[in-house]
């Protein structure tokens, strides 16, 4: 088991979104590239890196420097809920609208008004359950 968004869990997250279709390839259709931080809320900075290029997640860790596409935060505990639970797009929405979701960079409403892109992001969400966490 390992500390949410450390090293090791975001290679593990890597893994998990390399091998699912429904995320990596349905991404790679619409030739989505971003650089993809998340952290808790109230850090200056996030606590992991994931690097997306045509779909498939090429390098994920540790945060490093790297300015981000997007960068979610949101607490610890709310981070493991829906991990455990996975989210829905109501859910989603939810978090977002009262703020137990931030987007310090990126256009959520944007990317949610899309399904193209909404599905694969929620589904990320549950990839995270897959990842043993500390």
């Amino acid at each position: 088991m390992s500390e949410l968004f450390s090293d090791e869990w975001m290679k593990g997250l890597k893994d998990a979104w390399n091998a699912d279709p429904e995320v990596k390839d349905k991404l790679a259709e619409i030739g989505f590239n971003s650089n993809i931080a998340c952290g808790f809320k109230g850090e200056d900075q996030p606590r992991g890196i994931f690097k997306v290029v045509n779909g498939e997640c090429v390098e994920a860790g540790s945060y490093d420097g790297t300015d981000p596409d997007w960068d979610m935060r949101a607490t610890p505990d709310d981070w493991k809920k829906w991990a455990a639970k996975g989210i829905g797009m109501t859910g989603l929405g939810m978090a977002f609208t009262t703020g137990k979701l931030k987007f310090l960079k990126g256009d959520f409403k944007a990317m949610i008004k899309d399904p193209r892109m909404a599905g694969p992001f929620v589904k990320s969400f549950g990839l995270m359950g897959k990842i043993p966490t500390d």
